[in-house]
């Protein structure tokens, strides 16, 4: 098991290492900071200053590492616009964000289990067909549509709920379905492969014939198998939800990372939008290592992969 963590962490230290220098060069090149930062009416020698002022002017590879060698000292620089650091903002906002992303996967587990195991109990009869309707209109909706009709919906024409903001519970209701609903199918669809590849399994037919109850068969005995590929899927499925926060943060007007990353997108904040795509992969990257190391823990044949 110590092998197979050295080796997942390494790899996950590459992966981080990779991650952060293509973002940083794909940010630098994707046009010229300094006009960004002067403004479209500035003069050259405006221009020029501001290219030397914040280092434009040296080797991509040189701003690359002066740029690491202070983020791993917490420094993530100041935002031009803003003039705050960029690392408070971060703190601020990532709160929201993070809160937006554990209830969307609940809500995805709590919908997906559930339908996925009605599923792989009754295989091509009408409870499946419903489970497998509901995954299609999953993956078919965009989250930002969804997001759209819960607006108009539950906010405008019910008035349930409120469709802007992060004061309370009840704001993150809409934007917690919009987001875990796109993640439902991708899980429901594998744990209703997974049990129903159990209950075909000799050791589930050896249960049935010893006389065990039905419900400890279903859940210690086939939902304990067939869970453990969900573990790196659901971690692979909230790095994909906190990412994907930037759109229904807009939506709903919510005051974290994503929305962050959608405005300084749009006026070219440099330093902050490259702090968030480290932030969001770096999160990425560890989510898939503890799934990986949970899934060793559970099924040890994987370690010698």
């Amino acid at each position: 098991m110590l092998i197979y963590t050295l080796k997942r962490l390494g790899l996950a230290l590459v992966v981080m290492v990779t991650v952060s220098l293509i973002s940083f060069m794909l940010l630098r090149v994707s046009g010229d900071p300094a006009i960004s930062l002067a403004g479209e009416g500035a003069s050259s020698e405006e221009i020029e200053f501001v290219r030397v002022q914040y280092g434009f002017d040296r080797p991509l590879l040189v701003q690359y590492f002066e740029w690491a060698e202070r983020a791993l000292h917490g420094d993530l620089g100041n935002s031009p616009y803003l003039n705050q650091p960029v690392a408070q903002m971060l703190k601020e906002r990532m709160g929201v964000t993070i809160i937006l992303g554990i209830s969307a996967l609940s809500f995805a587990m709590l919908l997906s289990i559930p339908l996925g195991m009605l599923a792989a109990i009754r295989p091509n009869t009408w409870i499946d067909r419903i489970a497998l309707s509901i995954s299609v209109m999953g993956q078919a909706m965009p989250s930002f549509w969804f997001g759209l009709i819960l607006i108009i919906f539950f906010g405008v024409h019910l008035r349930w709920l409120p469709i802007s903001g992060s004061d309370s519970w009840r704001h993150f209701v809409m934007p917690t379905i919009a987001l875990g609903y796109y993640a439902t199918p991708a899980i429901m669809r594998l744990v209703r492969s997974g049990m129903i590849e159990v209950l075909a399994s000799d050791h589930i037919r050896t249960a049935r014939a010893k006389g065990l109850r039905w419900p400890k068969i279903l859940f210690k005995h086939t939902l304990r198998n067939a869970i453990i590929p969900v573990v790196a899927v659901a971690a692979v499925q909230l790095g994909f939800m906190l990412g994907g926060s930037i759109v229904i943060e807009s939506i709903f007007a919510l005051n974290g990372l994503g929305n962050l990353a959608w405005v300084s997108i749009s006026r070219s904040d440099l330093p902050v939008v490259q702090a968030i795509v480290l932030f969001l992969s770096t999160t990425y990257i560890i989510l898939t290592f503890l799934a990986d190391l949970l899934n060793a823990f559970l099924d040890p044949r994987i370690r010698s992969i």
